[in-house]
């Protein structure tokens, strides 16, 4: 089985800029503590996007061709022979990071800043938009019955949302800021609103995804439109909290540019809280001393996440979070609906969750 299964087995590369091409990708053997997955749907990612137009995200670059891809769920084929919690014929969802275990940081519980991060699609590890691949049993996550692979795909950007609200300790009653209505911000938003904030004021630039967010956040969610123009920030911060009912307690900033950080700093009260979870911009001027050093507001950072996966499912079987919604855009796995998905998910418009049925 394993032989067929490797020979027919192809994957989307990056080659280059603006192009993507699937070809053949020739997978390991399945170790003891490995399973093989087929895969079944795979989102596309903001970072995704950026590896595709730019070769690069952040200090991450592409120097030779890559298979994309990590928002991912599928169907176990073949177990390794040490692995018991998980059969063939098993729906999972895949934790895409695999960290070494053994330094300071996996050994004290945040593996998700190992430095030797594994990472689906991160140079030089490939990612999963496949039709197998082979990974940890352990980072592969049993889907219940009520829980489709596609929202098991979405397990991987909610995690990041649910990260999110445990390192900005969002409780019940938090005056919430949302900045950026994308992909993040909304299953950011979804996740705050299960962790029991129900003043949440959302802005964005585009008008369309704020209505999005009004209408998967109501009744606990306001929205606000911003401009691209650093000198509105002080206008835009008062309406922020008119419309919140006051300063704010925390802010997360799923854009990471420096007007929304900006914002985030002037809406969030005296000893409030600022979470970064976007990545917009790699550098950033900002007035730290009085918006945050002599306001003790709190400034955290956020990347990806770590022990999310279990409650994830939970939430979505639940259906405490529905993250169907934010689903889209579909798309097949030939040469052309790969290039048509991933121009789709560039030019955002109305694409919020672009999807790979495989």
């Amino acid at each position: 089985m394993g032989d067929v299964q490797e020979q027919e087995n192809l994957g989307a590369w990056l080659v280059a800029a603006n192009t993507i091409r699937v070809e053949p990708f020739k997978l390991p053997p399945t170790g003891s503590d490995e399973v093989k997955v087929q895969m079944k749907a795979v989102g596309i990612c903001g970072s995704d996007v950026h590896y595709y137009r730019h070769l690069r995200c952040a200090d991450f670059v592409v120097t030779e061709p890559m298979v994309i891809g990590h928002e991912c769920a599928g169907l176990v084929v073949e177990v390794g022979s040490n692995v018991k919690h998980l059969k063939v014929g098993d729906r999972v969802a895949l934790e895409p990071g695999v960290s070494c275990s053994h330094c300071t940081h996996c050994k004290t519980g945040s593996y998700n800043l190992c430095p030797e991060m594994k990472f689906f699609a991160t140079p030089p590890i490939h990612g999963s938009l496949a039709n197998y691949v082979v990974h940890p049993a352990e980072l592969c996550f049993k889907l219940p019955d009520g829980v489709s692979v596609e929202e098991g795909a979405m397990c991987e950007p909610l995690s990041v949302g649910v990260h999110g609200c445990r390192r900005a300790g969002i409780v019940p009653g938090v005056r919430l800021l949302v900045l950026g209505a994308g992909p993040i911000g909304l299953v950011t938003m979804l996740a705050a609103r299960a962790f029991g904030a129900t003043r949440i004021v959302v802005t964005d630039v585009d008008a369309s995804r704020l209505a999005v967010a009004a209408q998967l956040g109501a009744p606990d969610v306001s929205t606000v439109l911003v401009s691209t123009k650093t000198e509105d920030v002080e206008a835009e911060v008062r309406e922020i909290q008119g419309v919140a009912g006051g300063e704010v307690d925390v802010a997360m900033d799923c854009v990471g540019v420096g007007k929304t950080m900006l914002t985030a700093l002037r809406a969030s009260k005296a000893g409030g809280k600022v979470c970064l979870i976007g990545m917009g911009h790699t550098e950033m001027t900002l007035p730290l001393t009085g918006a945050a050093a002599a306001r003790e507001v709190d400034v955290v950072g956020v990347f990806r996440y770590r022990n999310t996966y279990p409650l994830c499912i939970q939430l979505l079987e639940s259906k405490r979070i529905d993250v169907k919604p934010l689903i889209t855009h579909r798309f097949g796995f030939s040469q052309q609906e790969v290039v048509e998905a991933f121009e789709t998910s560039a030019k955002g418009g109305s694409a919020i969750k672009v999807m790979f049925n495989l």
